[in-house]
């Protein structure tokens, strides 16, 4: 089966940990790329929750640059608050300090309320994470299968569009090869006229030109321009293509060398063609290969 590089899912939903309730939203998306470019954002606290998320990712996508993202919330915000007694002596501490101070310099100060030092920074704990992260990772990466296997349709969809586009572009190339061979016979014959004709040119020294001779120019120039190598490769080219489409493995990589080797035959083709229709065959070629490489750029 083609997969394409470009695909996205989403998920959300609430997990129960305990007594306290998280709501959970991922985020996957991939656009091509030439190798695995792998891009996590995720809430912090959440030790060993990255690691566990590129295992999983890494065994499930061969190709493409992947961002995954989580938003992660306590649904019941009361819950998650907690106050740190340590940032709270400091800071009873500071308020000592500065309050002996002011008075030794002769400054009243409001008196400080309860409220006054929880909204100091780092007395009042409001961070997500609970104190054992442990079972909250194992309920997000039971979540993560679902997504997976939309993600994973999704980029199936879109590589099924890619495989009939590839499909048609190689039944092109297949054409425009046979239709180069046939071209290539009649060129043999109108390189022959061509060579006469240049004889004929030069008026009465041509009948004294050996006709043997002329076989042999002829001979030479077929054997230069011989076209038989490239376009036995270019129906090479085009039977390994159709078996990496039926191989039901990841074959961008594959695809996208053979494109190089694609695009070298029809280059050589029009270069020893030396032959108007030809040459407008081999252009044709040109432009169905550089069409199909575009599209195989999305394959993964």
């Amino acid at each position: 089966m083609v997969k394409s590089m470009t695909g996205f899912a989403a998920a959300s939903g609430e997990i129960e940990i305990d007594s306290d309730t998280y709501s959970f939203q991922w985020d996957l998306r991939s656009v091509n790329g030439r190798g695995m470019d792998l891009r996590l954002r995720l809430p912090d606290g959440l030790d060993g929750l990255e690691a566990a998320l590129r295992r999983r990712l890494t065994s499930a996508i061969a190709r493409g640059s992947v961002s995954l993202s989580l938003r992660l919330a306590r649904s019941d915000r009361a819950a998650a608050l907690r106050l740190d007694t340590v940032a709270l002596d400091a800071a009873l501490e500071l308020v000592t300090t500065a309050e002996t101070r002011a008075a030794e310099c002769g400054v009243a100060l409001a008196p400080m309320t309860a409220a006054d030092l929880l909204g100091m920074r780092g007395v009042l704990d409001t961070r997500n994470e609970p104190a054992d992260p442990e079972p909250l990772i194992a309920a997000l990466l039971d979540q993560l299968d679902p997504l997976l296997k939309a993600f994973d349709a999704a980029r199936a969809r879109e590589g099924h569009a890619l495989r009939q586009v590839l499909d048609g572009q190689i039944t092109q190339i297949e054409t425009l090869s046979r239709a180069a061979r046939d071209m290539a016979e009649t060129r043999r014959s109108d390189q022959a006229e061509a060579l006469r004709a240049a004889l004929a040119r030069f008026g009465e020294a041509a009948p004294a030109v050996d006709q043997g001779r002329i076989e042999q120019e002829l001979a030479l120039i077929a054997v230069r321009s011989d076209l038989t190598e490239e376009l036995d490769r270019l129906d090479a080219h085009c039977t390994v293509a159709r078996a990496h489409l039926e191989s039901g493995v990841p074959i961008g990589r594959k695809l996208d060398f053979l494109m190089q080797e694609f695009n070298r035959e029809a280059n050589t083709l029009c270069s020893k063609s030396q032959h108007a229709p030809l040459t407008r065959i081999g252009l044709d070629l040109k432009t169905v290969i550089d069409q199909m490489r575009e599209q195989v750029q999305n394959v993964e």
